[in-house]
């Protein structure tokens, strides 16, 4: 079966199949984060423990999405997107009735396992089931699907912690997952695969090797910082590994991933530009709630209501981003939604301690803005260079870059925050092993100075936090302002796959 709107009429349909099945990721993204406490006091879990709660699933996530992609063209994308659905729907039952937290951590594991293979493969469908000039709105649904979960983690998160015991955040998957099973077989269409040539096992050990020692590498020294041995020698062995990986697929038969997509200056460009974005968001979303539930005073609930202006940014832009491109370029798009991204990014710096929500909310929607006007566009752009049999390859390579930036990002911001919260705290007075618990977070400083009665100490966390925040929020504008003077340089104003109704040319597009 071949791509477009004469040959699958309900590909609309397909593709709001596809959207309720990347629901289930976003969710678990972030409603761990709302049971944290209440996981650390029944399963009596250990800090360490709590991390590998978050840890077993980004490295999971990113040691297979580039095998996925593979299997995806291999033996077709649908078979293999409704075993991870079933996948998923029983490690989230897993995670529900864990009694341990090594129980715990194994069912992390599989979910992870799941959401490496139903994200590439729901993204490479795209290629398959819409035509060239419809697959940047069908992208955007795709993205917005993908995002719209991770607020809507804490919002559900927090309502269900209130009423259920804390299984309850992994049982939301459940019929999410079954919706996506019913909706999956029967709106999206069997295709075949390739089902020809070797596997590359080589490239899959030393890719899947090399992610997760380079992912959990800055997972460390987010942590522990930067300073960490362990953190430095994990990271060293995962570029040395992925330097291994690319040599040999310059050698290898049947390669894992076609490295003649990096001769393609659209998808590279695109490809960076889109990382760049997931880095700058990935870096809000990593303070946003801290300074809701540390200087605002929001409980989870309330802190996923807060991020809601940031997705409704996201959506107007996204929807406006596809007539926009055809007016303007896609260049001169992108460029603009990575100017509003800096310009948000800047505003959200000024913050002060008594600014409140209301301020907030503004700069939070400037943000979204310039979000849903660089990712769409840009995703599409580096889809728009691929060949349907080799979609879910170019679509692993994708999210792996994105994946690895976007936990880059956050230990690298972290340390920013942390670098500037702790510079500004005050813990003097305050007995060595309660100053250590409050120098670890705002939150466990807020809670320190609540149990303490302490105005002077409470008021200086948060002050310390703002301080760290903006600082964060500047180097985010900085990254984004990156953005825009890269994307105005190096990327092609014609849109991939048409351009003004017509086959663009043959240089821009990469046959694998």
């Amino acid at each position: 079966m071949t791509s477009g709107t004469a040959t699958y009429p309900r590909r609309w349909w397909a593709l709001a199949a596809l959207a309720v099945s990347l629901l289930t990721v976003g969710l678990d993204q972030t409603v761990l984060n709302v049971a944290v406490p209440t996981l650390a006091t029944d399963l009596g879990a250990s800090t360490t423990q709590l991390q590998w709660f978050g840890s077993a699933y980004t490295l999971a996530l990113a040691s297979l999405l580039l095998p996925a992609g593979l299997l995806g063209d291999r033996y077709g994308p649908k078979k293999l997107l409704l075993g991870a659905l079933a996948l998923f729907g029983l490690a989230s039952l897993a995670c529900a009735y864990s009694d341990s937290p090594g129980t715990l951590i194994a069912a992390r594991v599989a979910l992870g396992v799941g959401a490496a293979f139903l994200i590439p493969l729901s993204m490479s469908l795209l290629n398959i089931l819409f035509a060239p000039e419809e697959r940047s709105r069908a992208l955007t649904v795709w993205v917005m699907a993908t995002f719209l979960g991770i607020p809507l983690g804490p919002v559900l998160g927090g309502w269900l912690l209130d009423h259920f015991s804390w299984g309850s955040v992994f049982l939301i998957n459940v019929p999410l997952v079954l919706v996506g099973l019913f909706a999956v077989g029967f709106l999206v269409p069997l295709t075949r695969g390739s089902g020809t040539g070797r596997i590359d096992v080589a490239g899959i050990a030393l890719s899947s090797a090399g992610l997760v020692a380079l992912t959990y590498g800055f997972v460390r020294a987010g942590g522990d910082g930067w300073g960490s041995t362990g953190a430095w020698l994990m990271i060293t062995v995962g570029a040395a590994l992925l330097a291994a990986f690319a040599r040999w697929q310059t050698r290898a038969a049947n390669p894992l991933t076609d490295l003649v997509l990096f001769r393609s200056p659209t998808f590279v460009w695109s490809a960076v530009l889109a990382t760049i974005s997931s880095f700058a968001l990935m870096g809000l979303l990593f303070v946003l709630p801290q300074l809701f539930q540390a200087v605002e005073g929001a409980n989870a609930l309330g802190t996923g209501l807060r991020l809601l202006p940031l997705i409704g940014g996201m959506l107007v832009a996204s929807k406006a981003a596809e007539p926009l491109s055809a007016a303007a370029g896609v260049k001169r798009t992108v460029v603009l939604g990575f100017t509003l991204l800096a310009g948000g990014l800047v505003w959200g710096a000024s913050t002060a301690v008594g600014d409140g929500y209301g301020t907030t909310v503004l700069w939070e929607v400037v943000i979204g803005l310039g979000t849903g006007l660089t990712l769409p566009p840009l995703m599409a752009q580096a889809m728009g260079v691929l060949t349907q049999g080799r979609a879910g390859a170019g679509s692993a390579l994708i999210q792996a870059l994105r994946q690895v930036g976007g936990t880059i990002g956050v230990a690298i911001l972290g340390t920013v925050l942390n670098a500037g919260y702790r510079a500004g705290l005050d813990t003097s007075g305050l007995p060595p092993q309660v100053a250590e618990v409050a120098r670890g977070s705002a939150s466990a400083a807020v809670a320190v100075a609540r149990e303490l009665s302490s105005q002077p100490l409470l008021l200086n966390a948060r002050l310390s936090f703002v301080s760290g925040m903006d600082a964060t929020l500047w180097t985010c504008a900085g990254i984004a302002a990156a953005g825009a003077a890269l994307a105005a340089m190096f990327l092609s104003s014609r849109a991939a796959g048409l351009v003004a109704g017509r086959p663009q040319s043959e240089h821009d597009v990469v046959s694998i």
